[in-house]
């Protein structure tokens, strides 16, 4: 696998070495041990996978709060989306931040979020699956989460949003933080 770090504290792109033959490849897309030695978060409780019906569908931007704040690995299985990391640690020199990278089952390419960051993507095409690696269990009272739209942040997003949810609508802005 090869880490590519990104300009937000802690966070990777994180690519597939694949070993090719005639029948296709090989490729491992985790290993507890690599992740260790960058001193990575390496045990994860939960699996999860978002299906989205249409292009320009938007999850985000979602976080949980301590004491179960979560690092998340997420890769496309179907499709193709756009992924953003929001960095909200007040003390990260990369505070109120984001990187946005295209992941799609084609680039077969990962993305570590560290905790303390919100996460959200936007579906670049029809019918895209998320996969989830998540830290923590999900407990509903820690969920939260800030406008992606919110101009405090001013996370660009490459296609037409056409699809919110009241919930992720419903986020306050930035300065009501």
């Amino acid at each position: 696998m090869i880490f590519t770090e990104i300009k937000l504290a802690g966070g990777f792109i994180i690519d597939i070495e694949p070993i090719s033959d005639e029948r296709g490849f090989f490729a491992r897309t985790f290993c507890k041990k690599e992740f260790q030695q960058r001193v990575l978060v390496s045990e994860f409780d939960q699996c999860s996978v978002s299906y989205n019906k249409t292009k320009g569908t938007l999850r985000g931007m979602h976080y949980q709060a301590a004491p179960h704040a979560e690092t998340k690995i997420v890769s496309c299985i179907k499709g193709a989306f756009y992924d953003v990391v929001l960095d909200l640690r007040r003390e990260s020199n990369t505070f109120k931040q984001w990187v946005g990278v295209e992941l799609t089952s084609g680039n077969r390419r990962s993305l570590y979020i560290p905790e303390g960051c919100a996460h959200g993507f936007l579906t670049l095409q029809d019918n895209s699956e998320v996969y989830y690696q998540i830290s923590e269990f999900h407990h509903p009272e820690s969920a939260r989460g800030v406008r992606w739209d919110d101009p405090a942040f001013g996370i660009e997003w490459p296609v037409k949003v056409a699809n919110v949810s009241s919930r992720d609508q419903s986020y306050p802005f930035w300065r009501v933080f």
